[in-house]
């Protein structure tokens, strides 16, 4: 099984071996969102089904079931299993999640299948131009997901392997030991001094910033995992890993700190999936600058 990074050699012998196995491509632009299905149908790995962040992966604005706030706010578990058996996704399935945009996409349903209780999820590490660069099979077009056949007995939830913190739960401990903030926003959006895509500028009181990018190495892999151990432990200074909770803009972008410290061996934070936008769009919260 594997649970937090796969190779692109490691995803090619699983594929061979005929191991019960999906592949899904989320890749998406945040200011072009059709881009991402366009990107889909010119190339994928072949077999990948499609996870849109906006169709799939996200609730509709306002929907009353949604359980976070935010640009992108989090379906149900129940919406999101029922979404997994459309697919002919099954729980005894290894899921496989990529995007070509830096793992800023695909770490999201990396994050949501453990939530909803799977563990068997794994990021390809390096994503699609990894999986190019190694010859793997490639596809134009649309996939069909999963047959009835080989779906087995379906999606069904179980306990939460992630953990949910809402709003509520970051007020109530801010400021507090129990609760330490990892923002991984651009230094500009986290100091305030631009904000381009949410009312109002700044970052939450207490909060630390590692930009997401921070992960990577040069190939667009995760650094290696005492690398990224040290880098996580400078920043927190002593703090306990286990406190940590992430967040970004809208709860996207915050999913590979999370990945890279459960890479490096700290164990899986917390995230808050509403992250700034839901927490400044009620003015009554405090807002940090600088």
């Amino acid at each position: 099984m594997y649970t937090t990074l796969i190779s692109v050699a490691q995803l090619q012998t699983l594929l061979a071996s005929g191991q019960r196995c999906m592949v899904f491509d989320c890749s998406f632009e945040l200011m072009e969102p059709v881009a991402g299905d366009q990107q889909y149908q010119q190339m994928h790995i072949a077999g990948a089904v499609r996870a849109d962040l906006d169709r799939h992966l996200s609730a509709p604005k306002g929907a009353s079931d949604a359980a976070s706030g935010g640009r992108h706010p989090l379906p149900s578990r129940e919406t999101f299993a029922a979404w997994l058996n459309s697919v002919g996704f099954d729980s005894t399935m290894q899921a496989v999640v990529y995007d070509r945009q830096g793992c800023n996409y695909c770490g999201r349903l990396w994050w949501m299948l453990k939530w909803a209780g799977h563990e068997a999820v794994a990021v390809l590490d390096g994503g699609l131009q990894a999986w190019q660069a190694g010859g793997g099979a490639t596809r134009s077009g649309a996939e069909s997901g999963a047959t009835a056949e080989q779906a087995g007995s379906g999606f069904a939830l179980s306990a939460p392997k992630a953990v949910l913190a809402t709003t509520q739960t970051v007020v109530s401990k801010l400021g507090r030991p129990g609760q330490n903030l990892i923002d991984a926003r651009g230094a500009p959006r986290y100091r305030g001094e631009v904000e381009p895509l949410d009312p109002v500028a700044g970052h939450i009181p207490g909060a630390l910033n590692r930009v997401f990018g921070l992960n990577f190495d040069a190939s667009g892999k995760f650094k290696p995992a005492a690398q990224l151990k040290a880098e996580f432990e400078a920043l927190l200074a002593g703090r306990d890993p286990a406190t940590v909770v992430h967040h970004c803009g809208s709860g996207v972008s915050a999913v590979p700190n999370i990945i890279a410290m459960e890479a490096a061996g700290l164990g899986r934070a917390a995230l808050y999936a509403g992250s700034w936008s839901e927490w400044c769009s009620d003015p009554a919260r405090p807002v940090a600058q600088g």
